[in-house]
């Protein structure tokens, strides 16, 4: 089987689903080993994006990835279209960090790549082969990948309340997937509208771009455009995320109560046996201790990681420089333009927030509790702040100086610290603070 790009350039336009921005997405060809290329032709430099699994940063109602500054939210559907139609090199360029969401199905996705033509090309396409079954569980979902020459998929859909339970088994190829799977829409249950909202999603949701179930009622704009049309589009998701292996796949997708989220973790896996196919199996590394050990003087970022359940972009610092004694520390934050939330706060007049250096106070303040022995397996959670006072703008260029000094602990479970920040020799903020010691598994 060839590759296949496409022969001229398309494009539409729309509103997005969760930012509600309008946005122009176009195709381009792609040379033969290409891939799938997204570009972020609103920011400078055009930042290029290759869709893979390890790229994901959210998962809540759609998949997001993220490469340095660029951002593609709810890619599914565009790469489920591109999948689904068999493109293997295209470039994708948007004008803003989310996909037009249309009618909430990838039909508009397809009907762009048929008006641009699908072309062969002179390399042959390389298939993702499974060698042996994969499988995932998350809660009561599960999916499973068993070796096959072509890519189909057993899908059961169904909701907590097994009103809308649904099953299909389709062998996916272009035929099938622009006739049978394409044109289903989204949908969503009704009581989970608000909390959306209150995630700061669907902001340009409407009943022209998606279904809502009510209880036994279906409501929509038009009709349903099959009477299995949910179990339909969470194959046509499924497709999309399984893009993000970064070659087509070709196995038995056998999926019950599919979501991104697992649809994630069963890419993931078949990454991990893909990479122990090639390499052979991974060497079993002693795992660093996760506890701040009592004869460390300092800690890299490595060792902060080890320690804090933060990631990006809530990492609020970059080394502890010193410990003195057992109460107190001095640990920094390096403060670059390139932190995300110079861009609303504010343009043109970037400003490190407030809360955020009260946030690198309370990660200090709490690997210094976590340094005590008898609290090993636990997690310190910031539970309160007194006292706090802002002096001096934090910008781009500064380096923040954290000293911390545990002042009260009781017992195993509270502590009290006085935490400020410091830039250039001048206090810049300041804090009284309280924690809690949690086990880590109540993080789950």
């Amino acid at each position: 089987m060839k590759q296949r790009t496409i022969l001229r350039e398309v494009s539409l336009s729309g509103s997005a689903l969760h930012t509600g921005e309008p946005v122009t997405l176009t195709m381009k060809p792609a040379p033969a080993g290409t891939g799938v290329v997204f570009r972020r032709i609103d920011i400078a430099g055009a930042p290029e994006v290759k869709p893979r699994v390890d790229q994901i940063v959210d998962l809540v109602r759609a998949t997001t990835i993220q490469s340095g500054h660029a951002r593609i939210a709810t890619v599914e559907h565009v790469l489920s279209a591109l999948c689904g139609c068999g493109i293997d090199n295209v470039y994708v360029e948007m004008n803003a960090s989310e996909p037009p969401i249309m009618d909430g199905s990838a039909k508009p996705f397809v009907n762009m790549i048929l008006e641009a033509e699908p072309v062969e090309q002179d390399a042959d396409r390389a298939y993702f082969v499974l060698d042996q079954p994969v499988s995932v569980t998350r809660n009561n979902s599960s999916l499973i990948a068993l070796p096959a020459d072509v890519l189909k998929i057993s899908c059961t859909s169904a909701d907590d309340r097994g009103i809308h339970t649904q099953h299909l088994s389709l062998t996916i190829d272009p035929d099938t997937y622009i006739t049978q799977i394409a044109a289903a829409r989204t949908f969503t249950i009704y009581e989970d509208i608000e909390e959306l909202i209150k995630l700061g999603k669907i902001k340009g949701g409407s009943l022209d771009c998606a279904i809502v179930i009510k209880g036994d009622k279906i409501i929509s704009k038009e009709p349903l455009r099959f009477k299995d049309e949910f179990v339909r589009h969470k194959i046509l998701d499924i497709i999309g995320d399984l893009m993000l292996l970064g070659f087509p796949l070709k196995a038995h997708i056998i999926a019950t109560r599919p979501g991104h989220a697992i649809n994630a973790e069963l890419t993931r896996a078949l990454v991990a046996r893909w990479e122990e196919v090639k390499n052979g199996p991974k060497k079993k590394l002693v795992p660093r201790p996760k506890q701040v050990l009592a004869t460390e003087t300092s800690l890299d970022i490595r060792r902060i990681l080890d320690t804090v359940p933060h990631r990006y972009p809530f990492v609020m610092i970059d080394r502890i420089v010193e410990f003195v004694g057992d109460d107190e520390l001095v640990a920094i934050k390096n403060v670059t333009i390139n932190e995300p939330f110079f861009t609303g706060h504010f343009p043109g007049n970037p400003v490190m927030p407030g809360v955020l250096q009260l946030e690198a106070m309370a990660q200090a303040a709490g690997v210094l509790l976590l340094r005590r022995g008898s609290v090993e397996g636990k997690v310190a959670l910031f539970m309160s702040a007194d006292k706090v006072k802002f002096r001096k703008a934090v910008r781009p260029g500064d380096q923040l100086v954290i000293n911390a000094r545990l002042t009260r602990t009781r017992g195993n479970k509270i502590a009290t610290a006085e935490v400020s920040c410091s830039v250039g020799g001048l206090v810049v903020s300041s804090s009284e603070l309280m924690f809690t010691v949690i086990d880590e598994d109540e993080m789950e």
